[in-house]
């Protein structure tokens, strides 16, 4: 069985066929994995265009798509199903993919699988790593995301923690613009980190202790962990790290009255010590609810995934635990339509397909 998956949830366009290896201990084969990235579009503006990104998706999901299937050495009517992001997202880039994949998946007449884009992450570890031991404490963390998922048994998501304000790697993003440092931010601070010391600056993170009064009931979805006294010790918040990382620059700039620049050591360090304390950040909260949930392993997915302290430190931690720790490959880390099409799977063992009127949901929550 192959299924094409298809991703366009933000500024890549990517499509991938994977199909089924039965008999092996790997659950499915990537037979090829497209991605067209619009970093360069998008690095003048220091940021993701909205508009430009839907448009590029336009020109780019075509030719995307054809390339996979000529890798995976397939025709059009060798897919059984087509499997594709419907959300969370940017609502313009969404809409290019379920469009185009429900305009496909009716002329051939196959199955049209709708994937939540988190669920794809936490779906991309079982791709690389094959079964994991579960239950597992998955954390996927990038850009737009960053949240602590319990899964229990293959296929189900449990949110038992996220961010209450930026992401982690929209922190990284406006620290490196305040640098003044390319786009996207996480690989130029990660680079940068590398020489500095991450003792030079103790920037404060801040350590959640409350219920967020301003969340939906439903949120969290663990029935018996909505009163256990450690909800708010699962959640994080980057929005005060951000700021604290400002005033300190703008402390050095103005130093003695006079607008300095930021020398090359100085930018460094920086990067290293806010780089330690996000990576801090992430892995205690994800131990700390991988011990309060019995989890036999600990899972770490998204676009910060590759980020080379995160992924060193996790694995430290999970030497000193004694809890095996997963990751997927780099290429896998990044959004990617391989990891859209083993979600997939999931879900059309499940018997879940979508009819041909199947909307993008911006907001689209597991």
């Amino acid at each position: 069985m192959n299924i094409l998956g298809i991703e366009t949830s933000c500024d890549e366009t990517a499509a991938s066929v994977v199909a089924d290896e039965i008999g092996t201990n790997k659950l499915w084969r990537i037979r090829s994995n497209i991605v067209s990235s619009q970093v360069k579009l998008h690095a003048e503006w220091g940021g993701v265009v909205p508009e430009l990104a839907s448009r590029q998706h336009v020109r780019d999901i075509c030719p995307v798509v054809k390339r996979a299937l000529s890798e995976a050495d397939l025709d059009w009517h060798d897919l059984s199903a087509i499997a594709v992001t419907q959300g969370p997202g940017l609502i313009g880039s969404l809409l290019v993919g379920v469009a185009f994949s429900k305009g496909l998946a009716a002329s051939l007449g196959i199955p049209l699988i709708p994937v939540n884009h988190l669920a794809g992450h936490i779906e991309s570890l079982f791709l690389h790593n094959g079964s994991l031991p579960l239950p597992s404490v998955v954390l996927v963390v990038s850009g737009g995301h960053t949240s602590l998922y319990l899964v229990p048994e293959p296929g189900i998501y449990r949110l038992i923690g996220r961010t209450r304000d930026d992401a982690a790697g929209e922190a990284y993003d406006k620290v490196a613009k305040l640098l003044g440092l390319s786009y996207p931010g996480g690989p130029a601070i990660d680079q940068r980190a590398r020489d500095g010391c991450d003792d030079a600056i103790l920037f404060p993170v801040a350590r959640m202790t409350h219920r967020d009064r301003n969340k939906g009931p439903s949120v969290l979805s663990v029935p018996g962990f909505e009163k256990d006294g450690c909800e708010g010790r699962r959640d994080f918040s980057f929005s005060g790290l951000k700021t604290s990382v400002r005033r300190y620059v703008e402390s050095c700039k103005y130093h003695d009255g006079e607008n300095q620049a930021l020398q090359d050591s100085e930018i460094s360090d920086i990067c290293a010590s806010f780089q330690k304390a996000v990576v801090e950040s992430l892995l205690n909260r994800t131990f700390e609810a991988a011990k309060l949930f019995g989890a036999q392993s600990v899972g770490i997915s998204g676009g910060v995934a590759a980020n080379s302290r995160l992924r060193a430190d996790a694995l430290s931690r999970g030497s000193e635990t004694g809890l095996s720790v997963y990751l997927p490959t780099l290429e896998l880390s990044t959004d990617n339509a391989a990891m859209i099409a083993a979600a997939g799977f999931r879900r059309l063992r499940e018997g879940v397909s979508a009819p041909l009127d199947l909307n993008a949901e911006a907001t689209l929550i597991i």
